[in-house]
């Protein structure tokens, strides 16, 4: 039995993106699907890719990391890629644990000065600027 392949549009409507999205994943080396004359086809292995590639842009990895990831396993097989793919999350969990952090900081300063900008227009004293100058 012949694994499925997926022609262009049917790839796109699959995993939601814009034909700009997946010619440059292609473009960049992300993905090599068959060609077929003008036709492109993408079977199990692209699809695979294309799983991982977005997983990944949502965690927050570039397309430079995505691509060098997926090269480890083209080069060096599956277990060095895993071991390089927990370093890479290792970082990319420290950067967004500093940047919720930093969010966390702004949020509760917005909450503040909200709620301070709200009670002093209900007891009718001048409100605080909500932006310093």
């Amino acid at each position: 039995m012949t694994k499925k392949k997926l022609p262009f549009k049917e790839m796109c409507a699959r995993f939601d993106v814009t034909p700009r999205t997946l010619r440059y994943y292609e473009y960049i080396e992300l993905l090599s699907p068959e060609k077929e004359g003008r036709s492109r086809f993408y079977g199990p292995r692209e699809i695979a890719r294309m799983t991982l590639i977005l997983r990944g842009r949502r965690w927050g990895f570039s397309l430079e990391d995505i691509r060098k990831w997926l090269l480890i396993y083209d080069v060096e097989g599956n277990e060095v890629q895993l071991a390089e793919w927990v370093k890479l999350a290792d970082a990319q969990l420290e950067q967004l644990r500093a940047e919720h952090g930093q969010l966390a900081a702004t949020l509760a300063e917005l909450q503040q000065t909200r709620d301070e900008i709200v009670k002093a227009l209900e007891s009718g004293e001048p409100a605080p600027k909500p932006v310093s100058d």
